[in-house]
């Protein structure tokens, strides 16, 4: 894992090279950690503000009980500068984090948000920086610690059993 973190670019016949194991080996490996789920994609990671969206922030919706999540989520699912959306816990009913170009522009996106009649209230919280990025790294090694395992460096190994 630690090797796709850090060269998410690496192909197959390298990693196979550096760690030492045949390419079919790595390829059967990250087919499993694929299928299992634990890899989710291998796409470029893109950073909003590079982009041209330097505004993050965190909307707490709370929608109408009679309709449930579903309508609400594919009214957020159509706007593109709603990147993820949670059900959760608490005085709130889901969680979305979203970007815009400016505080004028978040307004236009939070109006946007709104305007749907299965959305009751609408709180948002702007983030002024990123204090930790996205990452799973430090929880996979965690996990591996707490599971008994060993931590090596061979990114791609799956425990040899589910």
């Amino acid at each position: 894992m630690e090797l796709l973190t850090a060269e998410p670019r690496i192909g197959v016949l390298e990693c196979s090279r550096r760690l030492r194991v045949a390419r079919g080996t790595v390829q059967a490996r990250l087919d499993k950690l694929v299928e299992r789920g634990v890899i989710l994609g291998f796409g470029p990671d893109i950073a909003p503000a590079a982009i041209g969206f330097g505004v993050t922030s965190f909307v707490t919706l709370e929608i109408t009980q009679r309709q449930g999540h579903d309508p609400v989520a594919a009214h957020l699912a159509e706007i593109p500068e709603v990147l993820e959306a949670h059900t959760i816990t608490g005085s709130g009913d889901l969680l979305c984090r979203i970007v815009a170009r400016s505080n004028a522009d978040l307004q236009r996106v939070i109006d946007q948000i709104v305007a749907h009649e299965g959305i009751v209230r609408a709180s948002t919280i702007i983030a002024l920086a990123e204090q930790i990025p996205y990452r799973t790294l430090p929880l996979v090694r965690s996990a591996a610690l707490i599971a008994g395992g060993k931590i090596t460096s061979n990114p791609i190994d799956t425990g040899g059993s589910r």
